[in-house]
This record gives C-alpha cells, structure tokens and sequence, in this order.
C-alpha cells in the first residue's frame, strides 16, 4: 500500500471516529433534553396534581384538564338511562348527581308505563318502551312530560356496552336474589344464574338485568316485587354496585378504556365536555348516598292490553323527594295542584312584620335556568325583609316548590309563598343553616 493510501485510510478513519463521536454528542444531547422535558413535565403534572386536591381526585382532575375548583358552580345535573334491546328499552331511569352535597338519586320507570290519550283505546304503543323505536328523543319528552324535571340529557346502552363495561372493570360483586332461569331463542337471551353473592362477569351481568321471570312462570317473591317491580329493583341495585367497582382506584387508571367503550356503544347527547368536570368528583364519591324508587301506580288491562298506569299524586311527592328536594326528604305537602300552578298576590308588609320576616333564613336552589329570576327574587325577599344565605344552582325544574325545615309557621311560609308569588309548600329535614329552601322553577315570572 502506497504512503499516501496509508495517510488517506488514516485521515479517513479518523474523521469516521470524529463523526461517531459527534453522533453519540447529539443523540446524548437529545435524550438529555427529552428527559428534561419528561421531568419538567411530571414535575408540572404533580403541581397540577396538588392544585386539584391531590390523590385519586387530583390525577383525574389533571388527566382530563378540569379544575376541581369549578364544584361550587355545577348545577346538580339530571339524566335519563336507557337499557335498550332490539329497538324497545327494558330499562328506563332517571338519574341525578349533585356534586356539592355528593348525593344521587335513581328512580325506575316502569317500561308498560301508559303514555297515551285514552285508555280506552290503548294498543302496545302507547307504552313507554315503545317509544325508543323513534329515537331516543321521543322516550326524553315523554319522560319530562311524567316528572316534570325537564331532563336534558340521555344515555342509550346497548347489551353489548353493558357486557364490555362489566369486563373491563374486572366484574361486579352481586347479591343475585333469586335463582334466574329462562330462555328465548328469538332475543338469543339465555339465563341460569344461582342465587347468592358473586362475581358477575359482563354476560351475566346482562342475564340479570333482563330477568323478569323463570321459564315456569316463576318471579321474584311478592315482599321483593315480582315481574317488572323485581327486575327495576335488581336494576338499580346492580347499577349500584357497578358505581361502586368502578369508582375503585384499580379502575380510575381504565377511564380511557371506560370512555372508548362508551363512545363505541352508548349512544348519548351527552357531550364530554359537560361531563368531564362531574368526574373527578365522582371519585370520591360514597354509593351510601344513594336513594332509589320507583314510579308509584298500578298495572290495568286497558282496551285488551296490560299497562302500568301512574299515581300522579304519589308520583309527584316521589319526583319532589328524590330530585327537586334532592337536599333532604319531603314529609308533606299542603297545596293541591291548583294552588301550586295560581299565583299568589303581592302583599305589603309592615315595618312590624318585615322585622319577624328577618328572623327567618332562606336559601334559594336555582332551578329556573335563569340567573336573572334569581336575582330578582333575592332582591324581592330582601325587600320583604328575609334573610339570604347564597342562592345556589340546580338543574332547571319546571314547578316552584318551598320547603319548610325549621317548623316555622304556617303564617310565615304563607308570606314567603305570597313574595315568591307561586310554590308548593313542602316540609324536609331539619337544617341549621337555613329555615327554608326555595326551589325555583321555571314558573317563576
């Protein structure tokens, strides 16, 4: 080999060691920034973290860009669930979530629940399941139009979203009451499950919200609610534990698998932007603050057909307790249906009684959906001498509804209803904060 081969061979080698070493300089300089950047940006996740409360709360709150600090301003928020199957809904729910006092409220409606004109000449259709075929919308009004909460939103969930959401949570823990046994070859449903606590795994957790009866004609006993009374209440208590096992910390890591299952399977106006700041309060949340119910009536053969027919009265003090007096029990109500839709006349107090009407604290639930019916009846009772504590949003409802929680007299509620110029007058739980809550509707003018 020549000298000047050698001396080329050896710059050439040495520029290639150069080269490598500049390479391996880069690509350390790279990697130094990326796990600068990584560190940076866990450091800023865990301040985010701590800005939201810290623990489980606090990562979901980072992980979906919400600031928990918005609680004091959600509204209570009131949805309708829907267990739909080949075009007809099995499961019909009203839903509510109040993230201020951590409370819901479930309550079942029956699917043969009458929506027609006359029963006299009611057919299949006028039931309430039937209405799903036309879309979930038609189902949402009819609703509205029972309970008068004027529900916005709808959840639709197929079986087969049912069966993924139990599977990915890794199965619910159940009481099954009753041994469950029953085939039909047309909705390809076959049921056979032991009564007893277990772990339900997403097919049969679909068994045992669809059973009604055993093939031998058999049901849940009488003392639980056979037939369609059995099955709602199985409903909600299977709902139930499904809150439960899912708000689990080993589950609160699967929201992006939670959230895809829905998006594939549910169909829903519920947008994620209204719900993602529900969520990370819903964390901590306890299934202990729960209630339930179901729509009171009775079932009746009208024109040849089988139909549940709704008690209104009873109806309405069930509606009141569980979603418009969500913030404590409602024993009574003292008005009849005509005097909550009339009017009352404005009345001029004297200087004497403005005096005892400042003796009496009123918290208003804005549930009317208008910040300026708030605002005008604060300044109304203020000027008719009540005392306010802060008013505080709700979901909107339709009737005005003022609840009496520190025995105060039938003379004094009188003049708060004559003020608020239309309510029913309900008595709750005791309070100490306040001596009356004033519902407002959206019949206040």
């Amino acid at each position: 080999m020549k000298s000047n081969d050698v001396k080329n061979k050896g710059k050439k080698d040495k520029k290639n060691i150069k080269n490598k070493k500049g390479k391996k300089k880069i690509v350390a300089k790279i990697f130094l920034i990326l796990l600068i950047a990584i560190i940076a940006a866990g450091i800023y996740f865990v301040y985010k973290v701590q800005q939201n409360g810290g623990g489980a709360q606090g990562i979901v709150a980072t992980m979906l860009g919400t600031d928990m600090t918005k609680k004091k301003d959600m509204p209570k928020i009131n949805v309708l669930l829907l267990g739909a199957s080949q075009n007809l809904t099995d499961t019909i729910m009203v839903a509510s979530y109040d993230p201020n006092s951590q409370t819901a409220s479930l309550m079942s409606i029956p699917r043969d629940t009458f929506v027609g004109k006359s029963k006299s000449r009611a057919t299949a259709s006028d039931k309430i399941n039937s209405l799903y075929q036309y879309g979930p919308e038609r189902t949402l009004k009819a609703v509205n139009d029972i309970t008068g909460l004027d529900i916005k939103y709808y959840l639709a969930v197929d079986t087969k979203a049912l069966r993924e959401l139990v599977d990915a949570i890794g199965g619910v823990t159940f009481n099954v009451p009753i041994d469950m046994k029953y085939t039909d070859t047309s909705q390809k449903l076959y049921i056979d499950l032991k009564a007893g606590e277990q772990v339900l795994d997403g097919n049969k957790a679909e068994q045992v919200v669809r059973f009604r009866h055993n093939d031998d004609g058999s049901s849940y006993p009488v003392s639980y609610g056979d037939n369609d009374l059995g099955r709602m209440k199985t409903q909600r208590d299977f709902l139930i534990a499904v809150a439960k096992q899912t708000l689990k910390p080993s589950n609160i890591l699967k929201l992006t698998e939670l959230v895809d299952i829905a998006k594939n399977n549910v169909t829903t106006n519920l947008e994620f932007d209204v719900i993602k700041d529900y969520i990370p309060h819903m964390v901590e949340f306890s299934t202990e603050n729960i209630t339930t119910g179901a729509l009171p009536g009775t079932p009746e053969k009208c024109n040849g057909v089988w139909l549940f027919i709704r008690d209104k009265t009873e109806s309405q003090k069930l509606i009141d307790q569980l979603f418009l007096s969500n913030y404590a029990e409602v024993e009574d109500s003292s008005t009849t249906e005509e005097e909550e839709i009339a009017e009352t006349e404005k009345v001029e107090y004297t200087t004497t009684q403005k005096e005892e009407n400042e003796k009496v604290t009123v918290k208003i639930i804005n549930g009317s959906g208008s910040d300026d019916k708030a605002k005008k009846l604060a300044k109304e009772l203020k000027e008719d001498g009540f005392t306010l504590e802060d008013t505080q949003d709700s979901s909107t409802v339709i009737k005005t509804v003022i609840i009496n929680r520190n025995d105060i007299t039938n003379e004094m509620m009188e003049r708060l209803k004559s003020s608020v110029g239309r309510g029913s007058i309900t008595v709750g739980n005791k309070s100490e904060k306040v001596d009356v809550t004033i519902l407002l509707g959206q019949d206040y003018k």
